[in-house]
C-alpha cells in the first residue's frame, strides 16, 4: 500500500521557518527612536549650523569695525569704543561656541542612534546566520540519497535543492551584511569619539571666553577710574606709559648688551625649512622684525635697535599656539610690576629644535611653567595687555643659546623687579626665517 504519510523534509519545514524568523526579524529589529529620531536631530544640527553661520557674519563685523578703529587716533572715546567693540564681539564668540557645543551634542545623539542600529543589526545577522548553519548542517547529514526517496516527486527534490542553494546564499548575504555593520559602526564610534573630542575643548574654549570677556571689563572699568573719564587724564596716562616704556626697554637694552654670547650655528635649524609654526589662526603681519618703519618712528621706545619680534593683528580672544614642540620655562604678567610698559602678560617656550619663541600682550595664559607642549596646542589667548597700541600678538624668536627668562630691577619710578626673557643681542633672530612662507 502507498505510504500517504507526510516526509519529514528539513528544508521544506526551514523553508516555513525562515520565513517565520524573517517576519520576527522585521518586527524585533526595526529601527527603535531614542527620545528624538536621526531625522529630527538632523534638523536640529542643520539649523543649529544656519544660526552658526549667522554669528560668524556677525563676528566678522566686529572684526572689521576694530580694524577701522585701530587707524584712529589715540583718545579716550576711541579707546572706550574699541574696547565695547572688542566685549560684543567677545559676547558674540560665546553664543558661537555655545552654537557648536549644541551641534557637537546632537551629532554625537545622532551617531548613538545609528550605533545602537548597527548594533541590534549586527546581533540580529549573527542570529541569522547561527540558525541557516544549523538548518544547512541538518540537510546535510540527512544527505543526498535520503533527500531523493523522501521526496514524492522528482519537483519536490528540485525545490528542496533550490531553497538549500537559497538559504546558501543568505549566508553569503548576511555574512557581507554583518562585515559591512561592523565597518560602519567602527567608523561611527571613531566619529563619536571625535564629537565627544570637540566637545570638551569648546567647553574649555567657553570658559576662557568668559574670562576673557571678564577681563575685558576690567580693563575698561580700570581705563575710567584712572581717567575718571577725561581725555586729558587719558593723554596723560598714555605719554606716562610711553615714557615708562622707554625707560624700561632702556634698562633691558642695557642688561641684553652686557651678554655677550658666541653662538653656535649648528645649532640652529636651516632657514626655510618652516622649523616653526605660524601661532595663529589667521595672519596678519602689521610689524615686521628689524628696523621698520613704525620702530624706526619711534626711536624713543626701541632705542634704536628696531622691533625685535613681529607683530600679528589679532583681536582679543583670538587663540594663540605653540610654535613647535617644546618646553614652557616661564609665564607672567609686566602689568603686575608696572603698567603698561612691557610685554603684558607673556609665555615663554625652549623648542627641541634650538629655537625659543614668546608670546606677548596675552589676555588669557592657558600653560603653566615646566609645562611640555606640542606644536599647534593652544597656549593662550590674545589681547592687550602691556605696552600695545591696541590688541595683537607680539612674536619673537631667539636662539635658545642666548636666553633664558631672568629677573630685572627696574629703577623706574612706581616699577618693581620684573620677571622676563632676557636674551644676548645676537641671539634675537627673525621670526620668518623659520616660519612658513605666507
Amino acid at each position: 500500500m502507498p505510504n500517504n504519510k507526510p516526509k519529514n523534509n528539513p528544508i521544506r519545514f526551514f523553508g516555513a521557518g525562515l520565513f517565520i524568523a524573517l517576519l520576527f526579524f522585521v518586527f524585533l529589529f526595526q529601527p527603535k527612536v531614542y527620545g528624538a529620531t536621526a531625522d529630527e536631530l538632523r534638523t536640529k544640527i542643520q539649523q543649529q549650523t544656519s544660526d552658526l553661520a549667522k554669528l560668524d557674519a556677525e563676528i566678522a563685523k566686529y572684526q572689521a569695525a576694530l580694524t577701522t578703529t585701530k587707524s584712529q587716533s589715540s583718545s579716550l572715546k576711541n579707546e572706550i569704543a574699541k574696547i565695547d567693540i572688542t566685549r560684543q564681539k567677545l559676547k558674540t564668540d560665546i553664543a558661537a561656541t555655545m552654537k557648536k557645543l549644541a551641534i557637537a551634542e546632537l551629532t554625537i545623539d545622532k551617531l548613538g542612534i545609528g550605533i545602537k542600529s548597527k548594533e541590534e543589526n549586527i546581533q540580529s545577522d549573527r542570529e541569522m546566520i547561527a540558525e541557516t548553519l544549523r538548518q544547512l548542517n541538518q540537510q546535510e547529514k540527512q544527505g543526498l540519497t535520503e533527500t531523493i526517496l523522501g521526496s514524492d516527486k522528482i519537483s519536490d527534490f528540485l525545490d528542496s535543492a533550490g531553497r538549500y542553494i537559497s538559504l546558501s546564499g543568505k549566508i553569503d548575504e548576511k555574512i557581507s551584511n554583518l562585515t559591512n555593520n561592523k565597518k560602519q559602526l567602527e567608523n561611527d564610534k571613531k566619529q563619536t569619539e571625535a564629537q565627544k573630542k570637540l566637545l570638551d575643548d569648546f567647553q574649555n574654549q567657553l570658559s576662557d571666553q568668559k574670562k576673557v570677556a571678564d577681563s575685558v571689563r576690567i580693563e575698561k572699568d580700570t581705563l575710567l577710574t584712572a581717567t575718571k573719564n577725561k581725555e586729558s587724564n587719558y593723554q596723560k596716562l598714555l605719554n606716562e606709559q610711553k615714557k615708562k616704556k622707554q625707560q624700561v626697554e632702556e634698562e633691558l637694552n642695557k642688561a641684553e648688551a652686557a651678554l655677550k654670547i658666541v653662538l653656535d650655528p649648528s645649532l640652529l635649524p636651516k632657514a626655510g625649512t618652516a622649523a616653526l609654526s605660524w601661532p595663529l589662526g589667521k595672519i596678519i603681519i602689521t610689524q615686521r622684525f628689524g628696523n621698520t618703519d613704525f620702530s624706526n618712528s619711534h626711536q624713543a621706545v626701541y632705542n634704536g635697535q628696531g622691533h625685535n619680534g613681529i607683530d600679528f593683528g589679532a583681536s582679543t580672544g583670538s587663540t594663540v599656539k605653540a610654535a613647535a614642540d617644546g618646553k614652557v620655562l616661564g609665564t607672567g604678567n609686566t602689568d603686575t610690576t608696572c603698567q603698561g610698559a612691557s610685554f603684558g602678560k607673556w609665555v615663554f617656550i625652549q623648542h627641541d629644535n634650538g629655537l625659543s619663541t614668546l608670546y606677548g600682550h596675552l589676555s588669557l595664559i592657558k600653560v603653566s611653567e615646566g609645562q611640555v607642549v606640542n606644536r599647534g596646542d593652544s597656549i593662550a589667548y590674545s589681547g592687550n595687555t602691556g605696552y600695545s597700541t591696541g590688541p595683537h600678538l607680539h612674536f619673537t624668536v631667539y636662539a635658545s643659546q642666548g636666553v633664558k627668562v631672568g629677573s630685572l630691577k627696574s629703577k623706574v619710578a612706581g616699577c618693581g623687579t620684573y620677571t622676563l626673557p632676557i636674551a644676548s643681542l645676537n641671539s634675537y633672530l627673525n621670526p620668518l626665517t623659520y616660519l612658513p612662507a605666507l
